[in-house]
């Protein structure tokens, strides 16, 4: 899934943070990095994050649950 305009950094971490299965960033590049991983979140993500906003990401999450927590946060996110 795209997930676009994040201004909220830290719920969006607290979102991933309480999804019960992996959720992983695919880069430009095609590499899957482990975002529930906190070493992943602040290496692989500060770059994204130099401006305060992240603009596009995609995600993929493998439990109903965790793809439906992420879009709720998508919706809700202000």
């Amino acid at each position: 899934m795209k997930v676009k305009n994040i201004a909220n950094i830290d719920e969006f971490f607290k979102a991933i943070d309480a999804c019960k299965g992996r959720v992983e960033l695919v880069t430009g590049e095609g590499d899957r990095l482990n975002l529930k991983s906190k070493l992943s979140q602040y290496v692989s993500l500060a770059k994204i994050f130099s401006n305060g906003e992240i603009p596009e990401l995609e995600l993929v999450a493998y439990e109903k649950e965790d793809i439906d927590r992420l879009i709720h946060f998508m919706m809700n996110d202000k």
